[in-house]
């Protein structure tokens, strides 16, 4: 696993740095194109308000020299040829416009002649020349044509101006964009980066290495998810070799017992007899349970535990269980009852696995009992599953040790576990047992009242 993580992080070292340079490509890339679209736009605008701005300013130098010739002449005759400002000084040029009187008769233009009235449709667009409060004449301005712009006039140094502007503006905009740019890759890719050398660290045996969470989006759910990885990873590891050291202890025990009498006899130091060999075919057999139970274990984990299904009761399971311990629970003057009603509804279960569940669980209720206590077998239905329980008035279980009384090897009384034999993998087998019926185990206990065990599997 170690290998397959370092050689994966090998394969994407430089990810990050080039996820960098193409992030910040990215935003220059977005920020050119927009400040292209923007710069065009205000030329654009700023052109065609310029030409609004001279259309309205020779419109008007028109009509005040239309207004002034009637008050010189009192008439529009000797209207001539109407003409306009140019850009240059004293530089004039004919204006393409249409002169009507009073009466809307066309007086001057380029286009009608002079002495006809004008179309309805056309007049609507004319512009009155009003002397003395009194509508004179109406002006049709169709389009003023006005020659290039000198690059020394004050319109065209207007127009550099603004073309500056916009230049000077789109430059200040792209470094911008650039400088955030550059930020935002860096904000972006410095989890990745972490993770990375995170990562990096892990696969070289660095277990429990976190990173820190910088953010609530993504890229901080990532991290958490690593972080509970790593934690997970470094845990497993922890528990693995303690479990490792726990086979090795409770294997070394029996073995040496057997080692030492059979090296004692072989040696005639004791001779042998019917309660030396029982003492080490007691110690034969508890070795074969404990490797059986690792073996179950082992599949279990595996996913590879075989169940023969068949449709149960509560009542019958509970019991089995009942009658397997009730002379041990004689002998130790307990009281051992099934309370369970016959009418819940069936499970489907391998009732061999369901009877070394319970007999487990029964088993140690009975030895953790004292004398004329009670451990009573029962069961309920709640929201689709069917409830089993195993609660005995024993010495309870602490509150520090109930996490763990799962877990495999655990021994919540060390030394007492040591005299009776136990392996420490009882309720872990249990467990697996349980989970693998789709089911699961609990426990609720009480220091000096008692312990409640609850399989709750699936009903049929």
């Amino acid at each position: 696993m170690v290998h397959a993580l370092r050689t994966t992080i090998s394969e994407t070292n430089p990810v990050h740095r080039s996820l960098a340079i193409r992030l910040t490509l990215a935003f220059l890339l977005i920020a050119v194109i927009g400040t292209l679209v923007a710069a065009l736009f205000f030329n654009q605008r700023t052109a065609r308000q310029f030409d609004q701005f001279v259309y309205d300013r020779y419109s008007e130098d028109l009509i005040q020299q239309l207004e002034t010739h009637y008050r010189t002449h009192g008439s529009w005759d000797e209207i001539g040829t109407v003409a306009v400002r140019g850009r240059r000084p004293n530089e004039f040029y004919p204006a393409p416009i249409t002169l009507l009187d009073a009466e809307r008769v066309v007086i001057y233009s380029r286009q009608y002649r002079a002495g006809e009235p004008l179309p309805a449709q056309e007049r609507r667009t004319g512009i009155p020349v009003a002397v003395g409060g009194e509508t004179v004449g109406w002006v049709l301005i169709n389009r003023i044509e006005t020659p290039g712009i000198r690059p020394d006039s004050e319109e065209a140094a207007f127009l550099a101006s603004m073309r500056w502007s916009i230049l000077i503006g789109s430059g200040v905009a792209l470094l911008v964009a650039l400088l955030v740019g550059v930020l935002l890759a860096r904000t972006l890719t410095r989890p990745l980066r972490e993770l990375t050398d995170a990562t990096r660290a892990l696969a070289q045996g660095g277990l429990g290495r976190q990173v820190p969470v910088r953010s609530n989006d993504e890229l901080g759910e990532l991290a958490n998810s690593f972080n509970h990885m790593s934690a997970d990873l470094a845990a497993s590891v922890r528990q693995r070799r303690q479990m490792t050291a726990d086979i090795a202890h409770d294997l070394r025990t029996p073995l040496s017992v057997i080692l030492g009498y059979t090296e004692a006899l072989s040696d005639g130091k004791i001779p042998g007899s019917p309660e030396i060999y029982q003492v080490v075919h007691g110690e034969a057999q508890h070795l074969q349970r404990l490797i059986e139970d690792l073996r179950l274990l082992s599949l279990a984990d595996a996913g590879e535990l075989s169940l023969n299904r068949q449709t149960l009761t509560a009542y019958s399971v509970l019991e089995r269980a009942v009658i397997a311990h009730a002379v041990r629970a004689l002998d130790k003057s307990i009281d051992l009852r099934l309370d369970a009603p016959d009418n819940l509804p069936p499970f489907s279960a391998d009732p061999e696995r369901l009877a070394q569940v319970f007999g487990n669980l029964v088993s140690n209720a009975i030895r953790h009992t004292p004398h004329n206590g009670q451990v009573v077998l029962s069961a309920t239905e709640t929201d689709g599953e069917v409830r089993l329980h195993v609660a005995d008035t024993g010495s309870g279980i602490a509150a520090d040790d109930l996490p763990f009384i799962f877990d495999r090897f655990y021994r919540a009384d060390s030394s007492r576990s040591q005299m009776t034999g136990e392996s420490g993998l009882g309720l872990a087998i249990a467990r697996s047992l349980v989970e693998a019926h789709g089911g699961r185990i609990s426990v609720d206990s009480t220091v000096g009242v008692g312990t409640t065990f609850t399989v709750a599997l699936p009903a049929a």
